[in-house]
């Protein structure tokens, strides 16, 4: 989707990262922009070594972008080189990783080509039984990835003060007033008046206390962040999102998903009073972002503009009824 956040690079430019990246004897031998995302901009390179790579540009530090999105870029490099070197969920073998901007005025890394196709994409066209067994092996990935701990909640970047030492109760908390500071500085109308919406979150906040340990969280693993081939998952991408915090945050516990497959892989449904509570307070969370950053992106596509909204509605229905 075209968003105002990605980066356009001319072809000299791609050259010249790659020549700082693989060395002045690796030529980039064709170029070609990826349009899947909506944040950053990507590109599948071949490069004259044999060799096809990903290249992944941030937006630049004068973009609009929301609060929580400041410097993700890093975070996705980070958690990529962690899991990579555990071994447990198949992610691309980060190569290189610059944020000095020193060659262009933006971060960017290069990253290993994953041959696959995004499971969104293909998934229509699946048997069942592939699609179950595609979303049960999901299940035991997003729980590997779950058993990792940390030390703090929060961002995942372990050189980062936010968060540490506060308990997840504060951390979403403050994850939250970010995003609605954020509307209201954008100027983004919700269902409700800002106040109210404050307010009914805060009445469910008190249910995050039984979360104490931090797990760490890929936080955006829907169906387009998956790659497979040949009916099994070759990858897991897009770990920018990347933060330590409760399981239930993550894309498969949420209203838009109800895996029967995903769950027996996970080997829970989390179903408890408290726990239905949590993932209507990490629903309301994901659906108020849908709808804000479509104004920080200035996305051109209104009919995914009125979805959003529409969508929003209907997860405050849910949300303010008991």
């Amino acid at each position: 989707m075209e968003s105002y956040t990605k980066a356009k690079l001319e072809a000299g430019q791609l050259s010249q990262l790659v020549e700082a990246a693989f060395g002045s004897e690796v030529c980039l031998i064709s170029s070609k922009e990826l349009t899947g995302g909506m944040f950053n901009a990507a590109y599948d390179l071949e490069l004259s070594n044999g060799k096809a790579v990903i290249l992944k540009v941030a937006p630049s530090q004068e973009a609009e972008t929301l609060s929580y999105e400041k410097n993700i870029m890093r975070t996705e490099v980070e958690a990529l080189r962690l899991v990579h070197k555990l071994g447990t969920v198949p992610v691309p073998e980060v190569y290189s990783y610059d944020e000095s901007l020193a060659q262009i005025p933006y971060p960017y890394f290069f990253m290993e080509k994953i041959e696959g196709e995004p499971y969104n994409e293909v998934k229509g066209s699946l048997a069942p039984e592939t699609i179950e067994g595609i979303e049960t092996a999901l299940g035991r990935y997003n729980r590997a990835i779950n058993e990792v701990r940390g030390n703090h909640f929060g961002v995942f970047d372990q050189t980062a003060e936010t968060g540490t030492g506060a308990s997840w109760r504060d951390t979403f908390s403050s994850m939250m007033n970010g995003l609605l500071e954020d509307g209201r500085r954008l100027g983004v109308g919700l269902p409700a008046s800002y106040e109210e919406v404050q307010q009914a979150i805060a009445d469910y906040l008190p249910e995050l206390d039984v979360v104490t340990e931090a797990r760490l969280v890929h936080w955006d693993l829907w169906n387009g962040n998956v790659f497979v081939k040949d009916g099994r998952i070759v990858s897991i991408i897009d770990w920018e999102r990347a933060l330590w915090g409760d399981v239930l945050l993550e894309y498969y516990f949420r209203h838009f998903e109800n895996s029967p497959g995903f769950n027996q892989g996970y080997g829970a449904t989390f179903d408890s009073p408290n726990e239905a509570r949590r993932k209507k307070l990490y629903d309301l969370y994901l659906d108020l972002i849908l709808v804000i950053e479509c104004y920080s992106r200035q996305y051109e596509d209104q009919s995914h503009v009125k979805w959003t909204h529409e969508n929003l509605a209907e997860s405050w229905i849910r949300f303010t009824s008991h």
